[in-house]
């Protein structure tokens, strides 16, 4: 069934578009890395500032470093779909596609589990020690997700 799923993405409209459009690709080539960036530079400034003093001043920190993160995620779901689309047969079944779907998914859970366990905390200004844990969970899902949709141009 999955595999049925990423062929049909593949022969579909966004697959084509991107197939048959040198710019369509290349812009979103360019705003997935952008995106990229935001997500994993937003994401590792506020997971430092975190690390940092128990957190103190991590709320400050947030209200920029997060929304920063969450545009850089609104720019990597659509061209992440569109750069999937072109090939998504091939790279559907990358291991290294594998491994940044499961970063992606462990990063994400462990933002919300962060912000149920420790939200009343950060409003409050100062962060338990245990929040550290997920900081460094944070800061390792989102640079091996980076690292892994890397490779899977070479893989």
């Amino acid at each position: 069934m999955y595999l049925d799923l990423l062929a049909a993405l593949e022969s579909s409209w966004l697959g084509h578009a991107g197939r048959h459009s040198a710019w369509l690709y290349t812009v979103a080539n360019l705003l997935h890395v952008l995106g990229a960036a935001f997500v994993v530079g937003g994401i590792a400034v506020f997971d430092l500032k975190v690390l940092a003093e128990h957190g103190k001043h991590a709320r400050e920190v947030g209200r920029y470093a997060i929304p920063l993160a969450a545009a850089g995620l609104a720019l990597q779901i659509p061209t992440g779909a569109l750069l999937l689309a072109v090939e998504a047969r091939a790279l559907g079944v990358n291991p290294a596609f594998y491994v940044k779907v499961a970063f992606i998914a462990l990063g994400l859970v462990n933002v919300v589990l962060f912000h149920i366990r420790f939200g009343a905390a950060l409003r409050d200004g100062a962060l338990p020690a245990e929040a550290r844990v997920y900081a460094i969970i944070s800061l390792l899902a989102w640079i091996v997700a980076l690292l892994a949709g890397r490779m899977i141009a070479y893989l």
